[in-house]
């Protein structure tokens, strides 16, 4: 399947200021795939390294200070020789220090040997930093990508095209048939593919119940928490939070009596290391928002749409009938977006409680409000109260419906989020 991290990593390739490259994403996300893909037609050979228990390696990072050295003993551990622009060594599953700090020799001294480690703690980019790497984030797999896989690059064109020139989108109700699969089916790549295969949903949610118990081991075996049970319980509870009229996180909805200080490290973990995404309430504008974030009101996201649909036990008619499920499996995949995007969550709630579920500040500092639009429900004047008060020029709305733009209101069709990347 054709990812969009194949590309970025071309142009690492081709970089003449290329550092070995740390790449971060969650468990089944399709990282090591992507990358032994990458070097299996970009290189003569590849030379790959699982750092999990490995012992031979560890002889080799605590005795080996040498690159020349270092790359011997690595071509007689993998069996394969490792040639200066020609080959690509991958480490998978970094977690150790000493890894890393092995592999920053390589980004110390010029060479020509090209090496990419792979993390899914989110957490390392931080513990492992250092202008010696370079780094990349890897999300799931978004629609654009979806619709490739399918065989529909042509299907793209057009969403793009219609996104650029804000023009009504001749294939509207097929492109959104297809979000709805797609809403469902989730980004992680085997379950996109055993979707493509004609699979049933019954067999799509089996590995999706694999990743969340993968991800749940993860949690187990980490030394990172106070109290790992608490996370479980955290992630177990996510759907029940979101079904709820405020969708903020209630610790008493928990257990009886809980408290923030019994789940806040939980919490703070799996929003660092991306199993979730945490969304802060803010009930005014400042530059940078994080500076007017409301740390104990917040509302917290799954990371793939596919998981959380699973996670709600529920039919794909019920998905199709019930609006609030189908809609708050769309503003998950809102959230998705933003943070696979790169940017921090933020939701606006004023004190006569007019909400607007997402705000944005780019990087050039511009504040975008994005609210998606519920047919069923009366329509809302936050956004238009939030756009007056604070004089702000650009807003978007998700919908159902077509292209359509009105005031400085952008409307876009729920299919098109991948679009939106453009100008975030």
């Amino acid at each position: 399947m054709e990812r969009k991290i194949t590309s970025e990593l071309l142009k690492w390739k081709k970089d003449s200021a290329r550092k070995p490259l740390l790449l971060y994403g969650n468990k089944q996300v399709g990282k090591t795939y992507s990358v032994l893909e990458f070097g299996e037609k970009e290189y003569k050979t590849v030379a790959y390294i699982n750092c999990d228990n490995n012992l031979p390696l560890m002889d080799i990072v605590k005795t080996e200070k040498k690159i020349d050295k270092i790359i011997l003993k690595l071509s007689v551990l993998t069996g394969e020789t490792i040639l200066k622009e020609d080959s690509l060594i991958i480490f998978d599953n970094v977690n150790d220090e000493s890894i890393i700090k092995m592999i920053k020799l390589f980004g110390k001294e010029e060479n020509n040997y090209h090496i990419i480690a792979i993390t899914t703690l989110k957490g390392n980019l931080l513990k492992f930093k250092g202008e010696e790497l370079q780094f990349k984030i890897m999300s799931a797999m978004d629609f654009e990508e979806y619709l490739k896989a399918l065989g529909n690059s042509e299907l793209v064109d057009f969403i793009r095209n219609s996104y650029r020139n804000n023009k009504a989108m001749p294939f509207h109700s097929i492109a959104l048939d297809y979000y709805e699969t797609f809403v469902l089916t989730g980004g992680l790549p085997r379950v996109v593919e055993s979707s493509i295969n004609g699979d049933s949903i019954l067999k799509q949610n089996i590995i999706q119940q694999q990743v969340l118990d993968t991800y749940k081991k993860e949690l187990l075996n980490t030394t990172n928490l106070i109290d790992t049970s608490r996370a479980l319980e955290v992630l177990n509870a996510i759907p029940y939070q979101l079904l709820k009229s405020n969708k903020k996180f209630q610790y008493g909805l928990m257990k009886s009596g809980g408290r923030s200080k019994d789940y806040e490290a939980a919490i703070d973990f799996l929003n660092i290391n991306g199993f979730v995404g945490k969304a802060y309430k803010i009930s005014e504008i400042a530059s940078p928002l994080s500076k007017v974030r409301d740390n104990e009101s917040f509302k917290l996201y799954l990371n793939d749409s596919g998981l959380l649909y699973m996670m709600f036990n529920t039919s794909k008619i019920k998905f199709l009938t019930d609006s609030n499920m189908k809609y708050i499996i769309y503003e998950n995949a809102i959230s998705n977006l933003i943070v696979s995007s790169g940017y921090n969550l933020y939701y606006y709630q004023s004190d006569g409680k007019a909400e607007v579920p997402f705000i944005v500040q780019t990087r050039a500092g511009k504040i975008i409000p994005i609210e998606l639009v519920n047919k069923n429900i009366a329509k809302s004047k936050s956004l238009a109260l939030f756009m007056s008060k604070y004089k702000i020029d650009e807003a978007v709305r998700i919908t159902e419906d077509n292209f359509s733009k009105k005031k400085n209101v952008r409307y876009i069709p729920i299919y098109a989020l991948f679009c939106l990347k453009e100008n975030l």
